[in-house]
């Protein structure tokens, strides 16, 4: 009798039919959220980020540190949301019957990196103009729109500029038209030349030479000069814009790697609540085997 009880138990448990190994309607879920708590916060760390920069000195908080402290705000941000996105993933996943404890936790860790990962091809294909404009903040929006709007030339617009300010006596040799010749051609061998790390070519040097003396009537040797200082500060931006790209890159790589680790976690917690068995993940000893039937 009590082998056909067994029996009978077998059958009806394999014709079951089992969950799917991977529930792609909680990684969803579970993205969706990560991705929605992201923008929130970035929006609010925009708002807090300009309240602290000021324009005049001593006042406000420096550029280097709010560069370490956005750095720090992006690894929180993705630490919330993508904990967030992985406990919806791990409580929202169907329960899996008849499955050694391992299989369970690996499993859960897979839902909440599927789901961070979701959140995050989300957030580069379709939700990165909206994340760019709320971390760049309204104003700095409108005023691209503001310069878009005059016709605002290329990056290297100030330091031709540079080049052919007056000299003191005040008298700038030419008309509009050769202004503009001038003009046009500087800027063509400055967006050239800008991304050299060496010097530029001495060809090139010779040639601004001979266009700011012919516009501002300085003399040769202050010519070269005024072209070998403008160069040296052009390069000298474009060093520091590199340093901050660089900077920013690292501090993104770190807190995707954060949010992945946070949103595994946050899916272990969110399967075991899931299944009534939460014995915590960080400081315990995991799972708990299944006791038999």
């Amino acid at each position: 009798m009590t082998d056909i009880y067994r029996t009978e138990t077998a059958a009806a448990l394999l014709a079951t039919p089992e969950p799917h190994t991977i529930s792609w309607r909680a990684i969803v879920a579970g993205g969706f959220a990560a991705a929605a708590l992201t923008l929130a916060l970035i929006a609010f760390g925009s708002a807090v980020g300009f309240s602290s920069i000021s324009p005049w000195s001593n006042s406000g908080v420096s550029a280097g540190t709010f560069q370490v402290a956005a750095g720090l705000y992006l690894v929180v941000v993705a630490m919330l949301s993508s904990t967030v996105g992985g406990y919806v993933a791990g409580r929202l996943r169907p329960r899996w019957q008849g499955l050694k404890a391992y299989e369970v936790q690996f499993r859960d860790t897979a839902h909440g990196f599927l789901a961070w990962a979701f959140a995050t091809v989300l957030g580069a294909a379709i939700l990165g103009t909206a994340a760019t404009y709320l971390a760049g903040g309204v104003a700095q929006s409108a005023a691209a729109a503001g310069a878009a709007q005059a016709g605002a030339a290329a990056p290297t617009a100030y330091y031709v500029d540079m080049l052919f300010r007056p000299a003191a006596n005040g008298r700038v040799a030419g008309g509009a038209a050769d202004a503009i010749v001038a003009t046009r051609e500087a800027q063509t061998v400055f967006n050239h030349d800008i991304a050299m790390k060496g010097d530029w070519p001495a060809a090139d040097r010779t040639y601004l030479a001979q266009l700011v003396a012919a516009r501002t009537g300085l003399a040769g040797a202050e010519a070269e000069k005024r072209v070998g200082d403008t160069i040296a500060a052009a390069k000298a931006d474009a060093d520091k814009t590199r340093k901050a790209a660089a900077a920013l890159s690292i501090w993104l790589t770190i807190s995707m790697f954060v949010g992945a680790f946070a949103a595994s976690l946050a899916a272990l917690e969110g399967g075991q609540l899931r299944d009534e068995r939460w014995t915590g993940v960080i400081g315990t000893r995991g799972y708990r085997e299944q006791q038999a039937l």
